[in-house]
């Protein structure tokens, strides 16, 4: 019978080489899945199917993500990504019954669901007594951030006199951190902005102060070239 002889000092080496390799692989995962989305993905035109629930007089009264009163009666809508303030279409896909939506809140945040509409929004699609429904949204117009080349900006006016880019809003304070560490290699002013829904907190990280939309738009348009998901608001 052949005995096995191992080296110890080649046997660790090895074990520490594999634990390395597990880290290194977790620690990419990690940050690729915090990275910045690409902006093209919510475009006019985006698409999304799934199922939609409603939510209606625990919230009434309350503040939304984007800072407007909810009114259980009007047509909103919230979803956990999507820029607030754009407008979509909802197709309810079992009776044909469409509606348009502003979304101005976040959520909903409940496994398999995609969209959260207001009382209304689930009347006038035949979703209240169902509860939830397959849906289709497509997004329709009024993307808070249009670049240079392509639509012409409203040229708001800020009653504070500046604007800011939002560039990315997370529910884990660290992600956030980490976006701001990374653009501060290139950009001044990178602040994070923490804000607290109906149903839970958000960090908002937002480049700059700007005094005129238009200055806004040029590193806006830089912010989109790096792929990165963002709109221009006012700054708080």
């Amino acid at each position: 019978m052949e005995t096995l002889r191992v080296n110890s000092n080649n046997l660790k080496f090895k074990i520490h080489s594999f634990h390395f390799t597990i880290f290194l692989s977790v620690l990419l995962l990690t940050f690729s899945c915090a990275g910045p989305r690409k902006a093209g993905y919510y475009k006019e035109g985006y698409t999304e199917r799934g199922l939609a629930s409603w939510y209606g007089k625990d919230f009434h009264g309350r503040k939304t993500a984007n800072g407007e009163v909810y009114d259980m009666y009007k047509l909103t809508a919230a979803h956990k990504t999507l820029p607030l303030g754009v407008y979509a279409r909802v197709t309810n896909l079992e009776n044909g019954k469409e509606i348009k939506v502003k979304v101005n809140d976040r959520g909903p945040f409940i496994r398999g669901r995609f969209l959260d509409l207001s009382y209304g929004a689930a009347k006038e699609l035949g979703m209240v007594e169902a509860g939830v429904g397959r849906v289709e949204l497509e997004i329709i117009g009024n993307v808070p951030y249009q670049t240079t080349k392509g639509k012409a900006s409203a040229g708001r006016v800020s009653s504070t006199g500046l604007f800011t880019i939002q560039v990315g809003a997370f529910v884990e304070k660290e992600n956030a951190v980490r976006l701001k560490s990374l653009l501060e290699n290139r950009y001044k002013d990178v602040h994070i902005i923490s804000y607290d829904t109906n149903i839970q907190k958000f960090y908002r990280v937002r480049v700059g102060a700007f005094e005129s939309e238009k200055d806004a738009l040029k590193v806006a348009d830089e912010l989109e070239a790096q792929n990165y998901t963002i709109f221009i608001t006012v700054r708080d």
